[in-house]
């Protein structure tokens, strides 16, 4: 599902941001990945996502070179790749209804579809109540729901998550990882990013490290 051969991420002024990474995300898979703060989580992430492209290797993501997708087909490939991200990236002009359905809105869905889509996702999350609601209104907790229904209301066969529990207290932490196991075992492969060791940890999960933009354990390994 997800293949890294020797992926090197140079930003401009040297710094490299991931450095010859290699690794095997299987479909259907969830897996964390650790590391100190500018470890290069967030890079690896965006290569994903095709946000950033690799300076040198190769990033495969359900059997497609994303070094040959052109700028033209980007949106198609980002529709397989749900993320969410720890700022939430709301528009708090907007209902939730409104954030959630912004995916299927751009892939020009048909309006019927919309409403099923999107009341489906927020009730997954527990949030089919707040439909109506601006996100300026709901906690912490309720804004990460939110995104994490706008990221899976597509159906995507990947979700990246960044940092998604890393402005909430442990309760709530515990409740989204709940969320992500759910998705999990209907056959989404997740990879999510956090520096939450204690709460990864109890999971019995697959766990990539990164230490200075360099892979330096893989869990599945030993």
């Amino acid at each position: 599902m997800i293949h890294f051969e020797q992926v090197t991420k140079r930003y401009p002024g040297g710094h490299e941001g991931l450095s010859n990474a290699s690794f095997h995300i299987a479909p259907g898979e969830l897996v964390f990945l650790t590391g100190h703060s500018g470890a290069g989580k967030s890079t690896l992430l965006r290569l994903i996502g095709l946000l950033e492209r690799c300076t040198r290797g190769q990033v495969r993501v359900n059997g497609r070179n994303l070094g040959r997708i052109g700028r033209r087909d980007i949106p198609y490939h980002r529709r397989e790749v749900g993320m969410i991200f720890q700022d939430h990236r709301l528009l708090h002009d907007r209902t939730v209804f409104d954030n959630v359905a912004m995916p299927l809105v751009v892939a020009g869905m048909r309006h019927q579809e919309i409403g099923r889509r999107v009341r489906a996702a927020l009730d997954k999350v527990g949030l089919l109540n707040k439909e109506k609601a601006r996100p300026i209104t709901l906690s912490g907790g309720e804004q990460q729901r939110v995104g994490i229904a706008r990221a899976v209301v597509s159906k995507p066969p990947v979700v990246l998550a960044d940092e998604p529990t890393g402005n909430l207290d442990p309760a709530l932490s515990q409740e989204i990882m709940d969320l992500f196991m759910q998705f999990n075992r209907v056959g989404v492969t997740l990879l999510i990013a956090t520096h939450d060791l204690d709460l990864i940890s109890r999971m019995g999960q697959r766990i990539l490290t990164l230490n200075r933009g360099r892979l330096v354990r893989d869990s599945a390994a030993g």
